[in-house]
């Protein structure tokens, strides 16, 4: 019988069948070469890990959001050096939370009063308070904005 069909519809060859159990005798008495260790420290081979995918949230309610937009700018400042600064610089003076950044400020008054800035300067004041410098876009003027969206002036 040279060959036949297994109920898996399979086909076997005897021939085949024995050259693959003798080449795995071989495989089983052959001598197991050890791999050479070049580190004295042994580190764990990298694993698979999975991302989490949890059945429900740790929190149920997420935190409000710590800086939003109104919460950063506290209020626009109207003093004789701001209004200069105003006229002169195309720059508005602004009162801002102390744990604002200068990214947050720029972002906070593109959305509040849609104006582009060229650059924030802050500095903290003795009182503790932070006050912001923002630069307007020489196409934008500062008066026109102080004056329509502010009314400081």
């Amino acid at each position: 019988m040279p060959g036949y069909t297994s109920q898996l519809g399979q086909y076997h060859d005897e021939k085949a069948t024995r050259y693959v159990l003798r080449l795995g005798m071989q495989q089983v008495h052959a001598h197991k070469v050890r791999k050479i260790r070049t580190s004295t420290t042994f580190h764990r081979p990298k694993t698979l890990q999975l991302s989490r995918s949890p059945k429900y949230p740790r929190k149920s309610i997420p935190h409000e959001t710590r800086l939003d937009q109104h919460k950063i700018i506290i209020h626009p400042l109207n003093t004789e050096s701001a209004m200069k600064k105003i006229e002169e610089n195309n720059t508005l003076v602004f009162i801002v939370d102390v744990k604002a950044n200068k990214r947050q400020i720029k972002q906070a008054l593109k959305t509040l009063y849609d104006v582009d800035t060229v650059k924030i300067n802050t500095l903290i004041r003795p009182d503790g308070s932070k006050k912001a410098f923002a630069r307007l876009t020489p196409d934008v003027d500062a008066l026109d904005i102080a004056a329509t969206k502010l009314a400081i002036v």
